[in-house]
This record gives structure tokens, sequence and C-alpha cells, in this order.
């Protein structure tokens, strides 16, 4: 697999220093017009969860999908804020006892040990809630069929048919006592992770108001980089220290979660994560040298070390 270039980490990097400073004022603890008050342990926690951590792989996706088709203002850079609330929302209620039952996310500790379990439950609640106000807020554009259509999206990808639905099948892997067929562990992890990476691309199309098969396109981009993410992530479970992930390592063994690792091998893993990878790429064909940004997405997300 080629390597990346030193002009993808940087611009990967860049996108994450202009998201920062978004997320640290939707997170502040002045109230917005609607609001009566927002509690500091509250409000502290969601930081604690949101601010200073993670590659931002998902709205650096939305960026660069709406870049490619032109848009380049604050409404991708707000979407993909709205995506990452929804993700660290995600991790806080993963890390819980009743679920994985993590003390450490990104080099710290998870929510529930900073603060307490009750805080870190409405922490999550409060940024999945928060990432809908920003999807919806006219800040954001003010084409409402597009914030509708967004809005959507990211319920469908997120809710009952998506990740939440991906967790509940990953907890049931973790009981059954015959082990996930290989199709099995494929929708879980489409669901699980897969869906909220898709629609991360997909979120730019949307914005940009591209064309259905341009759409297409990126749907098949966003889901074959989706499960090349989520193999290259089983891998690093295994293989890297906790000091390198920023998380407990060889957790999903101890825990008896359904892999491809433990379905194809680990090396027939590696196989299949670069094929989706490079699966990805060749999605991207018809849009020419305009998507080799997004190309190169999809390679850091099978040869990430962390």
């Amino acid at each position: 697999m080629a390597s990346l270039s030193a002009a993808f980490t940087e611009r990967l990097e860049a996108s994450a220093r202009r998201l920062e400073p978004l997320l640290d004022a939707l997170l502040g603890e002045a109230p917005l017009g609607g609001e009566i008050a927002r509690p500091p342990r509250l409000v502290a926690a969601m930081r604690h969860a949101a601010l200073d951590g993670g590659k931002r792989l998902r709205p650096f996706l939305t960026i660069e999908t709406a870049r490619l088709f032109g848009e380049t203002g604050e409404g991708p850079l707000r979407a993909g804020a709205a995506i990452e609330l929804l993700h660290c929302y995600s991790l806080v209620h993963d890390d819980l006892p009743a679920m994985d039952d993590d003390d450490l996310r990104r080099g710290r500790p998870t929510v529930h040990r900073a603060f307490d379990e009750a805080t870190a439950i409405l922490a999550g609640d409060a940024l999945l809630t928060l990432a809908f106000d920003v999807l919806a807020d006219p800040a954001l554009t003010a084409d409402a069929a597009v914030r509708a259509e967004l809005v959507l999206g990211l319920a469908r990808a997120a809710g009952l048919g998506g990740m939440v639905g991906g967790q509940m099948l990953d907890l049931e892997a973790e009981s059954r006592s015959t082990a996930f067929a290989e199709a099995e562990v494929r929708r879980l992890q489409a669901m699980k992770t897969g869906a909220l990476i898709a629609f991360a691309v997909d979120a730019g199309g949307i914005f940009a108001r591209a064309g259905a098969e341009e759409r297409g396109r990126l749907a098949a981009y966003g889901r074959a980089l989706g499960a090349a993410f989520q193999i290259a992530d089983d891998i690093l479970d295994r293989e890297a220290s906790t000091d390198a992930l920023g998380k407990r390592a060889a957790k999903d063994a101890d825990r008896g979660k359904a892999t491809l690792v433990d379905v194809l091998g680990i090396e027939a893993a590696r196989t299949e994560r670069d094929r989706l990878a490079e699966e990805a790429v060749a999605a991207l064909a018809p849009f020419g040298p305009a998507a080799d940004t997004l190309r190169e997405a999809a390679r850091f997300a099978a040869a990430r070390s962390k």
C-alpha cells in the first residue's frame, strides 16, 4: 500500500485544527436561545469527551467530500462537527461498565471514570442531542431541505438500523454460544462502525448537492472505507500496545467480540483490509485527480497505527 503524502497529513491536521475552536464554542457554558441553563459539571464532562482528541477523520471526510464539489465554506465544517459530537457520544456510552467497561480513552480516563457513571450517561445524551441541534441550525446553511436531509441521514446512520443496532449485535456476539459467521460479522461492523463513516462521506455530497450518480460513487467509497477502518481497528486491538492506542489493548479478544480477525485469521484480515481500501479508492475513479485526498484517506484508514 502506497505511503501517505506529507500534504495529506498536513491537510488532515489542518482540518482538525479548524474543527477544535468550533467544538469549543459549541460546548461553551453560555446557554443558547431556547436553553435555560447549561450545568457546568455536565458541560465539563462533554468537553472531556469531545475536545483535544482523535484524528477527527469523520469530519475530515465530510469537509473533503464537500470540497470535491467546490463547497469550501464553514457549512461542511459545522456538519462535520455534528458528526464528531455524535461519534464522541457513542464512545462515552461504549466505554460504560454496562457496555465495554473501559477505563481509558485517547490516553485519558474515560468520562465515567473522570466524573461518574450517571454524568457520563447524561454527557452522552447531551452530545447526541447537540449533534442534531447543529445540523438543524440555519447557521449550517439557509437551505432547509439540505438541513433536513442531513438530519435524516444522521438519524438513520446512528440509530436502530445503524450504529446503535450494531452495538446491540456486538453485545449479542459476546454472549452467544456459537461464533458469528463471516456475513454476520460484516453486517455488525457495517452498522456499528461503517454506517457513521459512510454518512460522513455522504454528508459532504448532500451539502454540495451532488447528483445521484455521484452520491452512488461516494456511497460505495464510504462503505468500503468504513469496513477497512474496522478491520484495521481489530488488528490494532490484537497487535498494538495500550500506550500506542490510548485505550486498553486486546479487549476484543478478552470479551469474546466478533471480528474478522477471528473469522479470517490475522494475515487474511490484513489482506481484506487492504483490498477494501483499494475498493474505496477505485470507487472514486470518475472524479479524477480532484479526489486524491479522499483516496489517501481510504489508505490512511487502513494503514493507521492507532
